[in-house]
């Protein structure tokens, strides 16, 4: 039977005391929206998954559209119940079952998703809930049970009696209903009377007024349910992200060096044999082959290492490539679609921008290649800076095969040096240096005998 997926993602998220949608906030390397039809996409389709949104409704359609999800919007926030509501009569919603979810609840794992449907198809019942245990569960809707272990109600903690307060399984908002069931008894629940809102744990007792059973599935790590309403909640959620990543690449055959103190987002890939420094950053899609090292305090955005690859301490690497064998910094930047061929060179103080660098070709001190095309098998010296911005435009640079660019060099784009060329030290170089030949761009030196020691003497009278 077909599955749908609904997630209440609409709301405005006070606590969070800020002016973005509380599910565009990020943890682990993507925003909690995003981690939550990750989730999704296992039990369903993409476009059998609606996100119900509301607050800020354009910025997060803008965020999470790429993954194929629908949208349905919420004008007014009036409760969980009315969020679903919303969707009654969406093409698909009215039959199969349904699951809805939370965008603020990224930990809950493919796995226990899996687990609800699983346990859905086999009682036969309305509704499956997920719920758990908690030592302190203040704060929290309370499952009350049954004689045969259903859910007969949800009573909120504000509602609840003393006895109550003190049972300790708590729900989650986590449903799977049967359609057939779940759209005529929602349109039935009636608005709070001191709230004015809709909630969806009152459908519970409705359900049950009319012989449907409402089972509940006993989830043993509450981190999965946890639901972000403040800041420390959401470094308390990156935390746990961070934590499980670093343990799967470990047992996948990546050496992390002190790995408290790493961060790596859920989309970075490492290849085995890898060794990464303490404090490195790896972030957004990056991806690593493997018996490459990352140095300590290195950055990585978006980047995609090849076999072999070291990337020496405090460099930074933004939606840039390093072929196999390629070594880069320390303190090194590449950016903007830099390549670094096979086994080139990339040394300290050095800054790539939209720069490809050929095979075995080394820039190892001190330079700025931007906008330019470098051969195989260069030497650029220390202090090279290539002049690619005129103030209106940027131009390009070619430097072929084999070439030799003296240290101290400036070359004003647009300019070509020829494959096999020489560069001399300290020249500007205005015009192509044609193939093989030698460019020198700079005033003669002219030495005026004596003049030092006139200097001092004058001084001294």
């Amino acid at each position: 039977m077909s599955v749908s997926v609904v997630i209440l993602a609409a709301g405005l998220g006070t606590r969070m005391k800020s002016n973005l949608a509380k599910v565009l906030h990020r943890a682990g390397g993507a925003c909690l929206l995003e981690h939550v039809i990750r989730s999704a996409r296992t039990i369903a389709e993409a476009g059998r998954i609606t996100a119900v949104i509301g607050h800020q409704a354009d910025a997060v359609r803008q965020e999470v559209s790429p993954s194929g999800v629908q949208f349905q919007v919420q004008t007014e926030q009036k409760g969980t119940g009315h969020a679903l509501r919303v969707c009654a009569g969406l093409p698909g919603l009215d039959q199969g079952r349904v699951v809805v979810l939370y965008g603020d609840c990224p930990l809950l794992s493919p796995a226990t998703l899996q687990r609800l449907i699983a346990a859905h198809e086999a009682g036969g019942q309305s509704a499956t809930v997920i719920t758990t245990n908690l030592d302190n569960p203040t704060g929290y809707g309370r499952i009350l049970r049954d004689a045969d272990g259903n859910v007969r109600a949800i009573v909120e903690e504000k509602a609840a009696t003393a006895e109550e307060k003190r049972v300790s399984e708590i729900n989650s908002g986590i449903y799977c209903f049967e359609a057939a069931d779940l759209w005529p008894h929602l349109a039935r629940v009636e608005p709070n009377p001191a709230s004015g809102e809709i909630y969806l744990t009152d459908l519970v007792e409705l359900l049950r007024a009319s012989g449907k059973a409402t089972v509940p599935l006993v989830i043993e790590d509450p981190s999965e349910i946890l639901g972000i309403n403040t800041r420390v909640e959401l470094a308390e959620v990156d935390r746990l992200f961070r934590n499980r990543k670093v343990r799967e690449l470990m047992l996948s055959g990546v050496t992390i060096e002190r790995p408290e103190t790493v961060t790596i987002d859920h989309g970075v890939e490492i290849g085995q044999d890898t060794i990464i420094g303490s404090f490195a950053q790896l972030l957004g899609s990056t991806k690593i082959a493997s018996q490459c090292t990352i140095g300590a305090m290195s950055i990585l955005e978006n980047a995609q290492i090849g076999e072999g690859c070291s990337v020496f301490p405090y460099s930074s690497i933004q939606d840039s490539t390093l072929g196999a064998g390629a070594h880069v910094g320390p303190y090194a930047r590449l950016r903007m679609g830099a390549v670094v061929e096979e086994g080139a060179h990339v040394g300290n103080f050095v800054e790539l921008k939209k720069t490809r660098l050929g095979a075995a070709s080394k820039s190892m001190h001190l330079a700025y290649l931007g906008d330019s095309t470098i051969g195989s098998k260069v030497n650029i010296g220390a202090g090279t800076i290539t002049c690619n911005y005129d103030g209106q435009k940027k131009s390009p640079t070619l430097i072929g095969d084999g070439a030799f660019v003296g240290s101290n060099s400036t070359l004003v784009a647009p300019v070509e040096i020829g494959p096999g060329s020489y560069v001399a030290a300290g020249s500007v170089i205005t015009k192509a240096v044609p193939e093989d030949a030698l460019g020198i761009g700079r005033g003669r030196q002219e030495n005026k005998e004596g003049w030092a020691k006139a200097r001092r003497e004058k001084k001294k009278g």
